[in-house]
């Protein structure tokens, strides 16, 4: 277990900031933070940094309590913030290059390290430029460059995504994946659903300072789950078969409107294939078929009592 959290607590004044969390993250993981802004999700990764003192509970990074001192504990760390930590007097290369003499690189060490993070991010060919000069997307990928110079074990990434176009996300995403596979663990929070689905292997989902459920995404979408709708097109089909259909097991409600079939089954009844005999046999002839599955978004929503975005 790198990291772990017990009952953990921040509050700003009369604003509960994060709520009794409660999280371990394990060696090896991508683990998301998936929430709306304000959901505690920065004051956690502040928690964690040592940047905000907790109210209450205990932290433990690589097996060691971390109280916002224990510099053994925070020089294999990588924080990437969200709000942007470079230079813009510094061009690419003096930017990498500070950030690395902090965690103690030096001499041809800290200049090879720093060739490898510009050339990890793609900015080897902007090393002598300014960013001030750099695009959104380009200035996230020297953030980036700027945590991971040191190689550290853990990594932490807070909304790095944030305004960006979607060329400089997709890079930043396959650069996540990378980072893992050389054998770093990452945190990754975001308040945008397809990242988090798209490269987390555990996800905790956050609002209002809680941690209103943690697992994989099949864990996550089992919690809320219970069936699943099958749609299809069919052409020839009567009441009399609907009603046939509803007989088949593990078909919970069968309805038709303007020639469209719905329905709705347990999830895992592994029926579909005698809903399709069941309108071969009879005649039917079926355009198209479509099964709905719970999605992340749909989790949150029955979780929180609101989308994503609001």
């Amino acid at each position: 277990m790198l990291v772990k959290l017990k009952g953990v607590n921040k509050r700003y004044g009369d604003v509960l900031a994060v709520d009794n969390v409660n999280l371990e993250i394990q060696e090896g993981e991508i683990f998301g933070l998936l929430g709306p802004n304000g959901a505690g999700k920065t004051t956690t990764i502040n928690i964690l940094m040592g940047l905000a003192k907790v109210d209450g509970g205990t932290i433990t990074i690589f097996g060691k309590k971390a109280n916002g001192h224990n510099s053994e504990v925070k020089q294999h760390i990588g924080i990437v913030p969200q709000d942007l930590a470079i230079y813009e007097d510094l061009t690419a290369a003096e930017n990498v290059e500070f950030f690395g003499k902090l965690y103690g690189l030096g001499g041809s060490l800290l200049k090879e390290r720093v060739a490898q993070a510009l050339e990890f991010t793609g900015l080897s060919d902007k090393a002598r430029q300014f960013p001030k000069k750099f695009s959104g997307g380009m200035k996230r990928r020297l953030n980036i460059a700027c945590a991971i110079v040191h190689q550290p074990r853990l990594i932490v990434m807070d909304e790095p995504t944030v305004g960006i176009d979607p060329q400089s996300r997709n890079h930043i995403l396959e650069s996540v994946r990378s980072l893992n596979k050389q054998g770093s663990t990452i945190i990754y929070t975001s308040h945008y659903m397809e990242e988090v689905e798209a490269i987390c292997t555990r996800i905790a989902i956050m609002d209002k300072g809680r941690v209103m459920a943690r697992g994989t995404k099949e864990e996550l979408k089992d919690l809320v789950s219970t069936e699943e709708t099958i749609t299809l097109e069919v052409t020839n089909i009567t009441y009399t078969l609907v009603n046939q259909l509803k007989k088949i097991p593990g078909v919970k409600e069968c309805s038709l409107s303007q020639g469209k079939l719905s329905v709705i089954v347990t999830k895992g009844s592994q029926v579909t294939g005698r809903i399709l005999d069941c309108l071969t046999a009879a005649g039917s002839e079926i355009n198209s078929l479509n099964m709905e599955k719970t999605t992340l978004e749909s989790v949150f929503l029955t979780l929180t009592g609101r989308t994503l975005r609001d």
